[in-house]
């Protein structure tokens, strides 16, 4: 079974970019291009292997969703990257701190998300381990 990455960005462009590089890795994929709609997922049980989450988005934002995430101990365990378009080291440090596993700056390439997800991955068991 291939694991599932779950996406969210309002970007419905890039979506449809990321749905298509993540299939040539080897995963499955869900995109939302809304947080609230990923949140009542996740509060009716489904989970992602890992979660990508766009920084910049309406309504709910990605650090916000971030750290609705850290703040369930039977979410932890999951490996949250974050999307963003933005150069500002401040907002990645933030989202760092709050607990995101790492990032991937827009426009995304292949080679960074085949890079980004084990790290994400190892980062996440790690912080686990402590």
């Amino acid at each position: 079974m291939k694991s599932l990455i779950w996406m969210i960005d309002d970007d419905d462009e890039l979506r449809r970019a990321l749905r298509k590089m993540f299939q040539l890795l080897g995963y499955e994929v869900r995109d939302f291009a809304d947080g609230r709609v990923a949140m009542r997922a996740m509060l009716a049980g489904e989970m992602p292997e890992v979660l990508f989450l766009d920084i910049q988005m309406p309504h709910v934002n990605g650090i916000q969703l971030l750290e609705f995430i850290r703040s369930r101990a039977e979410w932890d365990h999951l490996p949250v990257l974050m999307l963003t378009s933005e150069s500002d080291e401040e907002r990645v440090e933030q989202a760092i701190r709050k607990g995101a596993d790492g990032y991937v700056f827009k426009p995304v390439s292949f080679e960074s998300l085949q890079m980004a997800i084990p790290t994400a991955i190892e980062r996440r068991q790690a912080a686990q381990g402590e």
